[in-house]
């Protein structure tokens, strides 16, 4: 259970720093991506953006 944890909090990080670059693209716009602002910073949550990259993760996998 902690690992998936870890996993999961690490692949929210990574989204998060490439977020610059995926905006870009148009993906950190997708409803159900949650963008606040505290402590004078603003953070993404970038939920569907997460789903959407991870079904593109498995599309591939199971393709090769």
């Amino acid at each position: 259970m902690i690992r998936w944890l870890l996993v999961v909090l690490l692949a929210l990080v990574l989204v998060n720093g490439l977020m610059p670059l995926l905006r870009r693209l148009g993906l950190g716009r997708l409803p159900g991506d949650l963008v606040f602002r505290a402590f004078g910073r603003e953070w993404d949550l970038p939920l569907a953006t997460s789903l959407l990259l991870s079904a593109v993760a498995s599309a591939l996998s199971r393709w090769l």
